[in-house]
């Protein structure tokens, strides 16, 4: 029963702190300068053709 607890006790706070700072590190890199232009080609790539 202490590794549950334990591993509850982790998953509370410090697995939820990393959860939270990944989600803001992914809005933070989808929202960057020159974001939309590497969004618009990733895009169109099915479109091109070669």
């Amino acid at each position: 029963m202490e590794t549950y607890t334990a591993l509850r006790q982790f998953a509370d706070s410090w697995a939820l702190l990393g959860m939270v700072l990944f989600f803001v590190g992914v809005i933070a890199f989808t929202l960057r300068p020159g974001g939309k232009n590497a969004a618009q080609n990733a895009a169109s790539i099915p479109l091109k053709e070669d």
